[in-house]
């Protein structure tokens, strides 16, 4: 290639051609860390004044970072914790509360997708058991296979918000915004979207005569025995929070506390971990850390590029330049992260798109820890939405149910999470209430 020619990639035509190549690569179903990183390579390979080893220094630096150590170590507890009984347990006590009202199991699907937002931190983990537990005595009961798989894929949002959600965890690590914040952060809305999802599962139920012969409600006494048989798994969450609040450990020190704690917890507390299971934990948690490290590594390449080209700084301008009005850059922010979650996975947009879109969105006034809660929000919800939906397709593989009947389905509930979402966006204090009162 002449020098000539080389120059004028300089001018961004190399990163035009970077991103066509990226979308080629993603359309022929790639493997995404491969996408990204033969992406983030190529424009190293364009750019004439970055020597091509800074890019495999980059693959390598991507993943040496003390915060990030939290990932490794929550998706290890979460493993953990599943393989301890502790979901069956959840299922008991979600059932105590929830099971006498219309749409009972359904409220149960949202109320254990709560608790589980403090144990498996994953939104795709999450769905993926409840669709093999809950779902196939929802169809026996009478309801829709798409509203039974609508109400455990779109619940499963919650774990997006409910420490400790590994989404959080990568963008304070990749955005330099504080996690413990943002683990309090993510508390109220948690609630709030369990909340919503309920009266949006009560409104269908009530509509197409779920449970008709639902049972009584159950006693105080039962309620009482569902709590105690859960209480250690209930704890976990409740512990993080409060030693994270009060400096006991920070945020990554808190996943290696979860892991000792899930331990425990299984081998001596509730004695079902198991040498046979321990070893499925380790074989689960090494292939779920190797997919999302291979991707940070390789997005550590492509970020670079992108900062390089002065991505972030070019879309500041271009949308200043458009309009002042923070109201409409925020719509336009959001729009954008609606439109990337229907074609990317969450833990990508994640990666890629925190350091662009956040010096936006600060430039307007909006706080990083407010940003945040809503940018995993709507990036996960793009997993429960075609075209690229994994969650989407998880459950409707795993049950047997059409992806046109889960549409259908979902449509009210995702409705209801765009309602929180407007909210959120409207009024800050939704997500900032518990980190100010807590945090200062």
């Amino acid at each position: 290639m002449s020098f000539e020619c080389r120059g004028l990639l300089q001018g961004g035509a190399g990163m035009l051609i970077v991103v066509i190549v990226f979308v080629v690569l993603l359309l022929l179903n790639m493997p995404i860390a491969f996408t990204i990183g033969i992406s983030g390579l190529l424009f190293f390979i364009l750019e004439p004044n970055l020597p091509i080893n800074l890019a495999i220094q980059r693959f390598v630096s991507g993943t040496q970072s003390f915060p990030l150590l939290a990932v490794p170590f929550f998706v290890l507890a979460g493993n953990l914790l599943n393989a301890t009984g502790i979901t069956k347990r959840l299922i008991r006590f979600a059932n105590a509360l929830t099971g006498h009202l219309v749409g009972g199991l359904a409220h149960v699907s949202i109320v254990l997708s709560a608790l589980m937002g403090g144990i498996s931190g994953s939104a795709n983990a999450d769905a993926a058991m409840q669709s093999r537990i809950l779902a196939p005595q929802m169809m026996q009961k009478g309801y829709s296979g798409g509203y039974s798989v609508a109400v455990i894929a779109v619940s499963a949002l919650i774990t997006a918000t409910i420490p400790p959600s590994i989404g959080l965890i990568l963008y304070g690590f990749v955005g330099q915004v504080s996690i413990g914040q943002l683990f309090i952060a993510g508390i109220v809305p948690g609630i709030l979207m369990t909340l919503l999802l309920m009266i949006a599962a009560f409104v269908i139920a009530k509509k197409n005569d779920y449970d008709l012969d639902r049972p009584r409600r159950a006693t105080f006494k039962e309620v009482a025995v569902a709590f105690k048989e859960s209480f250690w798994g209930l704890l976990f969450p409740v512990i993080l929070i409060v030693g994270i609040r009060f400096g006991v450990f920070t945020p990554s020190e808190a996943g290696a506390f979860a892991v000792v704690y899930a331990f425990i917890i299984g081998k001596f507390v509730y004695r079902e971990l198991d040498q046979k299971s321990m070893r499925t934990v380790l074989k689960d948690t090494v292939e779920d850390n190797g997919v999302i490290m291979l991707i940070i590594a390789a997005a550590s390449i492509l970020g670079y590029a992108i900062t390089f080209a002065r991505i972030p700084q070019t879309t500041v301008n271009t949308l200043l330049g458009i309009t002042e009005n923070p109201v409409i850059i925020m719509l336009i922010v959001l729009l954008f992260l609606l439109l990337a979650g229907m074609v990317m996975e969450s833990t990508v947009n994640t990666i890629l798109l925190t350091p662009i879109l956040l010096p936006v969105v600060t430039s307007i006034g909006v706080d990083p820890v407010h940003f945040g809660v809503i940018m995993m929000t709507i990036v996960t919800m793009g997993g429960m939405t075609p075209p690229v939906g994994v969650t989407m397709y998880t459950v409707c593989s795993l049950t047997g149910v059409s992806v046109a009947d889960y549409i259908k389905s979902a449509t009210p509930f995702l409705l209801a999470v765009i309602v929180l979402i407007a909210l959120m966006t409207i009024f800050p204090q939704i997500v900032m209430f518990l980190p100010e009162l807590l945090m200062r």
